[in-house]
């Protein structure tokens, strides 16, 4: 068993080398920046059909976290393809977060599909690093499928603590793509980012690939 482990592992460096080397010379990254939102694209509509029941649980008492001005201002991290936007309640003001800027041509049509929604910005970051986003401006912050592709989850919520006014949604996290990691315990790190309520669940997505299965799904109060 050693020896076929070891084989196999050898031909998997060997099949995977030119990326490396692509990697290694700064060429690849910009290449799956530019290839990853069409994937994201198709794959988006067979898992939202999936996960649609779930997430309109998830998402049905959003407008319990607005503001004292009733508006609701929303922050979505990781915001890709803008799967997420049905689910927002009216006159929820979104404002877009992702690091790969060529998501923002693929918003369009999710944002000519929810007409209900006040888009504000679109902003270019990684969720670790969101300085161009006030402290205490956000009354909820979403986050779908990302927390498997930062590269340091604690720096990640502590931004979320700060931009948030109150309180934060936290959507379903655990996927394999873009850089992403389904090795990763995030329920931990949430648990020691110290939100003042939690409320988590582990669930088995109704996906073919049982690999990705495993999500969280839920929410923390700040």
């Amino acid at each position: 068993m050693a020896v076929l482990i070891f084989l196999l592992q050898f031909l998997a460096a060997v099949i995977f080398l030119p990326l490396h080397i692509l990697s290694y010379l700064g060429l690849w990254d910009p290449f799956v920046k530019k290839l990853f939102p069409h994937f994201l694209t198709r794959f988006t509509e067979s898992y939202n059909k999936l996960m649609d029941d779930e997430k309109r649980k998830l998402f049905k008492n959003m407008s319990d976290f607005s503001g004292p001005s009733k508006e609701l201002r929303l922050l979505e991290l990781g915001c890709g393809t803008g799967a997420n936007f049905k689910h927002y309640p009216s006159g929820c003001k979104v404002t877009c977060l992702d690091i790969n800027p060529n998501f923002q041509n693929f918003l369009s049509e999710s944002q000519a599909k929810n007409e209900h929604l006040i888009y504000e910005s679109f902003v270019v970051a990684s969720a670790d690093n969101m300085t161009s986003v006030a402290d205490s401006s956000m009354d909820v912050v979403v986050c779908t499928l990302l927390a498997c592709s930062v590269p340091n989850i604690p720096a990640v919520l502590k931004e979320v603590k700060r931009v948030l006014r109150k309180k934060v949604l936290n959507s379903s996290w655990k996927l394999i793509f873009d850089g992403c990691s389904i090795r990763r315990t995030t329920w931990k790190d949430l648990e020691n980012a110290k939100f003042s309520e939690m409320n988590l669940r582990h669930i088995n997505a109704p996906v073919p690939m049982k690999l990705i299965r495993p999500h969280i799904i839920g929410y923390a109060v700040k």
